[in-house]
């Protein structure tokens, strides 16, 4: 796709006279190209998507790592302002933050978390960035537009559109209430923060990326 642009612009350059059926050729293109394309996409998430949903559902410490997760994103954007962009990857014993700050920082963060949440302040263990918000939007366009694509029988732009408007209205308001419920839990009395490592998901160091080793008071031993 880069490379057929690219090849459209050169063209454009080198025989401006081309530039209006070169258009009507890319117009055309897109017209049939994106619904296309966003079909077989809202395939593979309507096939996929349950099951990632499924398996954090059904998993309580990887539920409880992931409200801690997002707790302790809250907290650095509170103390740091949301202008510093930080994420995060819940694991079953522990959790990734990945952003600018240092590892003391970063622990500081994750122990007022595990503080405030185990107060009853629920609300940190919601982030509006969540991975589960974006894959709930993602979702409900697959359902939307496959809905609407073997309801009408046809392929088209504007139900792309359509799909993709009504997933981003109804979507984050629906995938804040699947973290509340189904992929995050709240309930983190048992938990406790173990330290805190300067290390990548892959295993190695890396700038940016922390790893908060969490574990439970019947677990340990």
């Amino acid at each position: 796709m880069g490379f057929f642009i690219l090849l459209l612009f050169l063209m454009v350059i080198l025989f401006p006279p081309l530039i209006l059926p070169l258009l009507v050729m890319l117009g055309i293109f897109l017209l049939v190209f994106i619904p296309f394309k966003f079909a077989f996409n809202s395939i593979v998430v309507l096939l996929s998507a349950p099951g990632q949903i499924y398996q954090i559902a059904t998993n309580k410490l990887l539920r409880k790592n992931h409200a801690l997760e997002h707790a302790t994103i809250n907290v650095l954007e509170e103390k740091y302002g949301r202008g510093l962009f930080f994420s995060g990857l819940a694991k079953e014993n522990g959790f990734f933050i990945r952003g600018q700050a240092n590892p003391l920082e970063v622990e500081e963060a994750a122990r007022e978390g595990l503080i405030r949440l185990q107060q009853g302040e629920e609300n940190l263990a919601v982030h509006t960035r969540c991975g589960t918000t974006i894959l709930v939007v993602n979702l409900l366009a697959s359902i939307v537009f496959l809905a609407i694509l073997f309801g009408l029988g046809a392929f088209s732009l504007l139900y792309v559109i359509i799909a993709i408007l009504l997933a981003n209205l109804v979507g984050p308001s629906l995938g804040v209430s699947f973290q509340r419920w189904i992929t995050t839990s709240a309930k983190v009395r048992d938990m406790v923060i173990k330290g805190v490592e300067n290390r990548s998901p892959q295993g190695i160091p890396s700038p940016g990326w922390f790893f908060i080793h969490t574990a439970f008071l019947r677990t340990l031993n």
